[in-house]
C-alpha cells in the first residue's frame, strides 16, 4: 500500500496538484479542533465545517480526548494558541465511536497474538497501561471531560473560548454538548 501511495504522490507532485491548497502554517480562521482519528472523519469533518485547507489546526487522536496534562493534544493546542495564533478550539467527538468500547482487556489478547511478551504486558500493566488504553463509556460526559481539561489546563489562557459539539459520523450533522 505505502508504494502505491508513493507513486500517486509522485504523479501529484508532477502535475502540480499541490497548487490549490498551499497556505502558509497559521490558521485563517484562528481555530483549532480536538477530534478522533476516525477515518470517517477525514473529509466529512471538514466538509461539515465548512473548512478549506489552511482555515484550521485540526488534531486527532483516538476518542479525541485529552487523557493528561502533558498529552500531546495539549501539547499540539498549546502550539496552536501561542505560536499560530488561535484563540477558539472546538471539540468534537462523533457517533459511534470506536474509543466507547477500547480497553486494554480487549487488546491485550491481540497484542499476545502478534508477539508482545506477557513479561512486557506485565511491565506495562504495572505503570498503568489499563487506564492508559481505557476509553470512554459515554460520548457526552466524554466531550464535558475534555472541555474542561482544557479549559482548566494551568498553560491555557482563559480568554480562549472551548467547546464541545457531537459529530454525526453519517450525516456531519454537529450537535453541542453543553
Amino acid at each position: 500500500m505505502i508504494n502505491n501511495i508513493l507513486d500517486h504522490n509522485r504523479a501529484f507532485v508532477a502535475k502540480k496538484a499541490y497548487e490549490p491548497f498551499v497556505t502558509d502554517k497559521f490558521p485563517a480562521k484562528k481555530l483549532a479542533i480536538l477530534t478522533c482519528m476516525d477515518t470517517r472523519l477525514t473529509v466529512l469533518l471538514q466538509e461539515a465545517l465548512g473548512l478549506k485547507n489552511g482555515d484550521a489546526k485540526i488534531i486527532k487522536n483516538a476518542g479525541g480526548i485529552v487523557p493528561t496534562e502533558t498529552d500531546s493534544s495539549i501539547r499540539s493546542l498549546l502550539v496552536a494558541i501561542y505560536e499560530l495564533g488561535v484563540n477558539e478550539v472546538m471539540v468534537i467527538h462523533h457517533s459511534t465511536c470506536g474509543a466507547c468500547h477500547m480497553s486494554y482487556k480487549e487488546f491485550k489478547p491481540h497484542m499476545l497474538e502478534r508477539g508482545i511478551a506477557e513479561s512486557t504486558l506485565a511491565e506495562w500493566e504495572g505503570n498503568g497501561i489499563e487506564e492508559w488504553l481505557e476509553g470512554f463509556h459515554d460520548t457526552e460526559a466524554s466531550v464535558r471531560k475534555t472541555v474542561e481539561a482544557i479549559v482548566n489546563h494551568p498553560l491555557v489562557p482563559k480568554d480562549v473560548t472551548v467547546r464541545g459539539f457531537i459529530i454525526d459520523s453519517v450525516t456531519g450533522e454537529l450537535t453541542e454538548v453543553k
